[in-house]
């Protein structure tokens, strides 16, 4: 019997992406996330839009407080107790074009044809944006012309 050789350049403790998948790469984490870039905040709005039941929303958002993904604030209705209301960080901010580039690959392959219910578009041009690889010099790269660098 002979043994496949590893493929991947680096191992899973040491592999950013296998860090990302697990701070966000559950179903609950990454829904939570695009409610929460469409605006959403507190929890009982994201129990409501999710479906999500409460015991899991409130572990999904404490692991994302903990991660430095989010962040808690008290926010008071007049005449009630405080609540906590949760706000994306610049971190989690910066998750925005990896759920745009999911939500495009969605489109091109799960659709079924449909049309898709969101379109991203330039503010100013109205042109249709699409997530790409773009090199220091601004240009679009495409994966033919890219290489992965190991840099241990």
């Amino acid at each position: 019997m002979t043994h496949l050789a590893h493929r991947s350049p680096v191992s899973l403790d040491t592999c950013h992406l296998a860090k990302a998948v697990e701070a966000i790469g559950d179903r609950w984490t990454l829904l939570i996330l695009r409610s929460a870039l469409f605006g959403v905040r507190r929890f009982d709005d994201f129990q409501t839009e999710l479906g999500i039941p409460r015991t899991v929303l409130s572990g999904r958002l404490k692991n994302l407080v903990e991660s430095g993904v989010m962040i808690k604030e008290s926010y008071r209705v007049p005449g009630k107790r405080p609540r906590p209301e949760y706000l994306l960080t610049d971190m989690g901010r910066a998750l925005q074009p990896i759920l745009i580039a999911m939500t495009q690959w969605g489109d091109e392959w799960l659709s079924d044809g449909a049309q898709p219910p969101l379109g991203f578009t330039h503010s100013q041009k109205r042109q249709k944006v699409r997530a790409a690889f773009v090199d220091e010099d601004g240009m679009e790269t495409s994966l033919s012309e890219m290489r992965v660098a190991l840099r241990l």
